[in-house]
């Protein structure tokens, strides 16, 4: 018996030799393979399904995408919140001057509505004070940027005097006008590039989604009570800003929304159902009127935004009050409050979350924050997991660990229960190499291939980023891919390096 004979049919003959010597372990092995397979084919049978509402609606059901189960989820009603302290910051604002003009000092008074900076590069444009109370410092930055401008709110809340405009006559170049020198315009977000609008654009559409899919996200219905009108009054103005329609993204997967979503008039509704990022705005607009290359800008507006720009013409005051919804695992009463844009995080948890990470927005797209810091100016939400700072050996190969999961090999991935689970920060491994595995595809309810457009950012090919869909993405959009990735790439700084070479060119 030759060499080469051996090393070719070697491995037959050793399961030949293994098989005649233990036939029973083998038909166990044999069977256990067997069962596996079952399992697999039964779990793509049994996939979970979008929920969708039989209210009768014209419902657009998006089936790719993936719920993560939290515990920690916000309940009852909204709770007054005990904060005193709120900031703006500058660094909330992508491409703004780094330094930009404060025209006030510490110590000085400010009512809610009043100047706190503006953009040298565009000085209209105003960012007011949330509250009204002192300035009691103005926090530096690198290369002294201004990192935020701090107010200690006073016992009773007084506003700027806002004057009266009549919107049916008043021209849109003066209602910009309006809207710039009373702080909200910042509140609005142009795509692509999520930046503040130029005073003089026209956007071709003005897109606005009534829910949130994301984890432990708020409950629309709770943050819209009591503002109905302003929120209104915000659509109103909104379709005065625009050359063409404000579409209203509504859930489909509830029984029945907010009168103030469903019933809102002059606006374009669209319901959809599906799993996250269903949610997402820029997923909405990809299903409605997609931004093409180049040529289109959309404005992007969130319900309490809306409703802050309502309330310019419907109370006459700039109200920058906001529902925030505080929750995650490592919170002892999950809740809702009531406060305003800015609030310091450690007032908003009231002790709750010591040993955890405190993030400003969701799990997926939030930023780590200390409890000194403050809430970012776009945020609805403060979330608080573990920190997850432990090395796991071998937690690959524990399919019964009790950890979200998109993959197969593990129990949970075939067979995806829903309930929800404890949370914390583990990478779960370290950065590898960037393979190709089709997982982002799963994750991205749009017609756009999430990875190949990473790599032509990473290898600054401008030309197949713009062709790959970049201008309808943001860091939210892409936020499932980098949880469900096997490689474990920083996803959402990868598109923002590709999005400030765009804008930069």
């Amino acid at each position: 018996m030759s060499i080469a004979f051996l090393s070719t049919n070697l491995p037959f003959l050793l399961a030949a030799i293994f098989g005649a010597m233990f036939p029973i372990l083998s038909y166990v092995v044999y069977g256990l393979i067997g069962l596996m397979a079952l399992l697999y084919i039964g779990s793509i049978f049994s996939q979970k399904k979008p929920t969708v509402n039989g209210s009768g609606k014209n419902v657009k059901v998006l089936k790719k995408g993936f719920d993560i189960p939290v515990k920690g989820a916000p309940q009852g009603e909204v709770l007054a919140a005990k904060t005193t302290r709120f900031a703006l910051q500058p660094k909330n604002f992508p491409y703004i001057f780094p330094i930009p003009k404060v025209p006030v000092k510490v110590g000085d008074h400010v009512h809610a509505g009043d100047v706190l900076f503006y953009d040298r590069d565009r000085p209209k444009v105003k960012f007011a004070s949330p509250v009204s109370g002192k300035v009691i410092e103005i926090q530096r930055g690198a290369k002294r940027s201004i990192a935020e401008i701090v107010v200690e709110a006073d016992g009773q809340q007084s506003y700027r005097e806002v004057k009266s405009i009549n919107l049916e006559t008043i021209s849109r170049e003066d209602l910009v006008d309006f809207l710039a020198e009373n702080g909200v315009w910042p509140m609005i977000n142009q795509r692509p590039y999520d930046v503040i609008p130029a005073l003089d654009a026209v956007p071709r559409d003005i897109f606005v989604t009534t829910f949130d899919t994301a984890p432990l996200a708020p409950d629309a219905s709770k943050i819209i009570a009591g503002k109905e009108v302003a929120f209104q009054g915000g659509l109103d103005i909104l379709r005065k800003l625009t050359s063409g329609k404000v579409h209203l993204g509504l859930d489909g997967r509830v029984a029945k929304v907010s009168t103030a979503f469903s019933e809102a008039h002059g606006v374009e509704k669209h319901w959809f159902a599906g799993f996250h990022p269903t949610g997402n705005v820029g997923v909405q607009i990809h299903h409605i009127a997609p931004i093409k290359n180049g040529e289109d800008i959309v404005w992007t507006l969130g319900v309490q935004e809306v409703a802050s720009i309502g309330a310019l013409v419907t109370g006459q005051k700039y109200d920058a009050s906001r529902v925030v919804a505080v929750g995650g695992n490592q919170v002892e009463k999950p809740k809702y409050v009531q406060t305003y844009m800015g609030a310091m995080m450690g007032d908003l948890l009231e002790g709750d979350g010591q040993d955890g990470r405190i993030i400003s927005g969701d799990m997926l797209t939030g930023e780590k924050k200390q409890r000194e810091e403050f809430l970012n100016y776009f945020d609805n939400q403060v979330t608080v997991i573990g920190e997850g700072d432990y090395f796991e050996m071998f937690g690959w190969a524990m399919p019964t660990k009790k950890t979200p999961t998109v993959s197969k090999t593990y129990w949970r991935g075939l067979f995806p229960s829903g309930k929800p689970l404890d949370i914390d920060a583990n990478l779960h491994g370290e950065k590898r190499a960037f393979v190709m595995t089709g997982e982002y595809e799963r994750m991205l309810p749009m017609d756009i291939y999430p990875q190949h457009l990473m790599k032509a950012i990473i290898t600054a090919d401008y030309e197949k980023m713009e062709g790959l869909g970049i201008h309808e993405l943001s860091e939210e959009d892409i936020a499932l891919c980098e949880f469900a990735c096997t490689s474990k790439q920083p996803l959402q700084e990868i598109l923002r390096q590709g999005l400030s070479e765009l804008y930069a060119e």
